[in-house]
């Protein structure tokens, strides 16, 4: 049985943007033969494609990947310099006390693959957040990381107390209680284009993101 279409957002200048569905890893996993996001897109498109970034696994939301070299070099060059604008969605657990704020703790990935706040050996990681809405037990967020560190989202609201909804690696059974995937999507990406100049592809939250809203609200 072949898998559904990858949904393209966005293909211009021999850059791509995609919709990344939960549950599927981004690039090959390590000593595993199941399906990956940038092998499927390339079959699907019969082309060679650029890693650009990467979302978890768990993570669903918009992804870059390149054509060429060239572009490839360009957007790496916009990452690096931190003109590359991400904003996610983030389900949490807990209600927070303000309406937003910013996490400035540097993180280190541990030999677990787990990654915690590390004020001595971790690398500098900055997270802003703004609450959208507040439920019963739980606080929906927009969460823009101002660094690209692994797991830097998961790691810096676990670091708070509030960890993001249904996270098999970060939080307790409290937080994961009646939630079937990983309340963290990545909902816009903005970049630039040699000849379109600043643009941004946005990823509606997907129906089973919208599911657990609706019945916890």
């Amino acid at each position: 049985m072949h898998p559904p279409p990858i949904q393209i957002l966005f293909d211009e200048e021999n850059v791509l943007a995609v919709y990344k569905p939960e549950g599927i890893a981004s690039i090959r996993e390590r000593h595993k033969e199941s399906p990956f996001l940038q092998g499927l897109l390339a079959d699907q498109l019969g082309c060679r494609l650029y890693v650009v970034h990467r979302l978890d696994k768990d993570v669903s939301g918009v992804i870059l990947f390149a054509r060429t070299a060239e572009a490839h070099r360009s957007l790496n060059l916009q990452f690096e310099s931190r003109e590359v604008e991400k904003s996610y969605r983030a389900l949490v657990y807990g209600a927070l006390p303000e309406d937003e704020g910013v996490i400035d703790e540097p993180l280190r990935e541990f030999g677990s693959g787990r990654v915690a706040v590390d004020r001595e050996r971790g690398r500098a990681c900055r997270t802003e957040f703004r609450v959208v809405d507040r439920l019963a037990g739980w606080t929906l967020l927009e969460v823009t990381p101002l660094t690209g560190r692994r797991h830097q989202i998961r790691a810096h609201l676990y670091s708070i107390g509030h960890p993001v909804a249904g996270d098999p690696l970060y939080g307790d059974r409290r937080s994961r209680l009646g939630m079937s995937r990983l309340m963290l999507h990545a909902g816009s990406i903005t970049f630039r284009l040699p000849e379109r100049g600043t643009t941004t592809v946005e990823a509606p939250c997907p129906e089973s993101f919208e599911r657990r809203m609706e019945a916890i609200a």
